[in-house]
């Protein structure tokens, strides 16, 4: 399986974290990007992808694209041999699962590769799932065969009530795999990035998780301590070298886990003060799990007591052997990405928390 580099690749949800670095990338190797987003005349979400454009030698062609419209994607991938599709919510805040996360995850889902099994031109899709589709809580890496999780890993513990945002992951992964065993014209390769960080192409417009995770690392929410909640963390820009080298590398198959550091939200902080503990109001302590139990609940809906007893003070464990050896991946240290990310949200001026 060869892509013809002369021929146009196809981005889902362009505009978004991942999505920005990847579209930056193929433009800068001289490819020509349809960019699939919701508001192609939106300058503020689409600018920052115009001027990666302006100086680089690849084409960007703009296609107004909706996850839930049945085939809205066709026309942006006539064509088009490689599809990347990392169009997917990524919110934790939501009143109805069901409506705001599932159907859209796996709708959409099955909306593009349906699409894909229709246009005769694709040869490869790329999805950006996660993995959460391989765990939900750090517990569940534990008590993975051989004590971490890998690429043979499905999620099995999430469900409807108890983080439904994992479950959408492993239910729209699935659904694609699916469609890609009912036919034999396209292979698929999905990237299963644990949190992502790093330094945002559009600041003001990137609606991620993990922004607001380091925004309350910065703002003095997390003054008294943080949790050594466990997690996985991988810098946005490997992720997307790794989505790029699994689009274009023939021998590229199956599932990969893109995650660089075992590590928990205390040891993320502890890496930024050093440079930015004198300004700033990080954490300078871990906060006891007792404490977290009593409190928790209440600061957090998200942090119940299952999910306190579950992720704090239990460590993530994943293998990522799969993804250095057969993309070539290589991951720079914890330190770089967390301080790399938070110093262009203090350029941004999202960070203000002075201490």
């Amino acid at each position: 399986m060869k892509i013809d580099s002369t021929k146009p690749i196809l981005v889902t949800g362009a505009t978004g974290y991942v999505a920005s670095y990847l579209v930056q990338k193929l433009l800068d190797e001289g490819l020509t990007v349809h960019a699939a987003v919701r508001s192609p005349e939106n300058d503020e979400k689409v600018g920052h992808l115009k001027q990666a454009a302006e100086n680089a030698s690849g084409k960007l062609l703009f296609f107004k694209t909706d996850l839930l419209k049945p085939d809205s994607y066709r026309e942006a991938m006539e064509g088009c041999e490689l599809v990347y599709h990392t169009a997917s919510p990524f919110i934790t805040d939501v009143k109805d699962p069901q409506k705001e996360l599932i159907e859209p995850a796996v709708e959409g889902t099955a909306s593009v590769l349906k699409t894909a099994k229709e246009v005769s031109s694709v040869k490869r899709v790329v999805l950006t799932s996660s993995c959460a589709a391989i765990y939900t809580d750090a517990i569940d890496t534990v008590n993975a065969p051989g004590g971490r999780i890998t690429e043979e890993i499905w999620n099995n513990t999430a469900s409807l009530d108890y983080q439904p945002y994992s479950l959408s992951k492993t239910l729209a992964e699935q659904k694609a795999w699916e469609i890609a065993d009912s036919q034999e014209q396209w292979d698929l390769v999905t990237i299963n990035p644990s949190l992502v960080l790093g330094p945002p192409l559009n600041p003001h417009h990137t609606t991620s998780e993990s922004m607001n995770i380091l925004t309350m690392m910065g703002d003095g929410t997390m003054k008294t301590g943080a949790p050594k909640l466990g997690i996985g963390l991988v810098d946005v820009r490997e992720v997307a070298e790794a989505h790029y080298q699994a689009g274009f590398k023939p021998e590229a198959k199956g599932r990969y886990i893109c995650s660089a550091h075992n590590t928990n939200f205390f040891e993320m902080a502890q890496a930024l003060n050093p440079q930015f503990g004198s300004e700033y109001p990080l954490p300078k302590r871990a906060i006891p799990k007792w404490l977290l139990m009593l409190v928790g609940p209440m600061v957090n809906p998200l942090f119940t007591k299952k999910y306190i007893r579950n992720n704090v003070n239990v460590p993530f464990r994943a293998d990522n052997s799969k993804i250095r050896r057969e993309l070539g991946i290589e991951f720079r240290p914890l330190k770089e990405t967390m301080e790399d990310s938070f110093q262009a949200l203090v350029y941004e001026g999202i960070v203000l928390g002075k201490a």
